[in-house]
This record gives structure tokens, sequence and C-alpha cells, in this order.
């Protein structure tokens, strides 16, 4: 399931590493990352049905900061035929932030987006993220402009009903 929701077309044409991933190339990765102690992997669930995946990496969780990067990507065909791509978004959003920071206990978490997603990192904004200086890249035959992006626990988005 991991590797049919990455392999979709749209989340390749939005991931660093563009190319279909492989059975075994997907084996020798899910051999190191489902064993990682500085990784978590999560399935997001919409209404009891696996929806996406949320991959915290590079835990530091013993240290002063606390810090970590994460990714997802959704099951964009299974939600679009549903009609709830935008509801997921903001919710696997909302909820992996909130595991970061909650359960994970994170003081800062960062990630990275394409230069030329204009809609992640329009979200992205919307949730406080704050974007660092681009990287030009080459991945998959291909240059790319990767920006870095961070966020402060103390500039999150509280949950409704916090202060």
């Amino acid at each position: 399931m991991i590797r049919t929701f990455r392999n979709q077309e749209a989340n390749r044409v939005i991931s660093i590493m563009e190319h279909e991933i492989g059975v075994d190339e997907h084996a020798v990765w899910w051999a190191k990352a489902s064993v990682a102690p500085d990784r978590r992997i999560l399935i997001y669930e919409r209404d009891g049905v696996a929806a996406g995946v949320v991959n915290f990496t590079d835990l530091v969780l013993d240290g002063e900061p606390r810090t970590g990067s994460w990714g997802f990507y959704l099951d964009a065909e299974g939600l679009a035929e549903r009609g709830e791509t935008l509801p997921a978004w903001i919710e696997v959003m909302k909820d992996a932030s909130g595991y970061a920071f909650d359960e994970l206990e994170l003081d800062d978490l960062y990630g990275e987006v394409l230069e030329h997603n204009a809609v992640v990192r329009q979200m992205n904004r919307r949730f406080r993220f704050v974007e660092g200086e681009p990287e030009i890249r080459h991945s998959d035959g291909r240059e790319i402009t990767v920006l870095p992006i961070s966020l402060n626990k103390n500039n999150r988005r509280k949950p409704k009903g916090n202060s």
C-alpha cells in the first residue's frame, strides 16, 4: 500500500525522486526504514480507510532541541474519487504536526518542498512553515529547486480548544 500510494503519478511529480519505485527497491527501503530508531512511518486513515503515509525521519528525541523531518503523500486517486482531497490534506497536516509536537514532543519540524509546487507551498504557509534558501539538486535526470521548510513548536497553529 505504501508503494502503491507513492507510485501514483500525482505523488511522483511532486517528489524529489520522480521515478516509479519497483518491488525490489521498495523491499530494500522497507527493510531499513521499518527498523530505524530515528524514523516513524504512519498510515493516515480517513473514516477507517487508509488514505496516506506520513514519514518522520532524522528524529533527535534525546537532545536539545528535539528535531525531526517529515513528509507525506496521500492516496491521491482514492481521495479524488471520493471528493475528499482537500479535507484529507488539511486533516493529515493537522494530525501529523500534532503528532510531531504533542507525541514526539519536537521543538522543530523540518521538511522540503519543490519550488514549483505552489499549492503545497501555500498550504505550508497556512500551517506556518517558514521557507529557507532554495537549493538546486539533480534527481532522476532532472534539475530541481528544493526549498527547505521549518516549523518551531511555538509558531505552530494551535489545535482548536488550546490556548
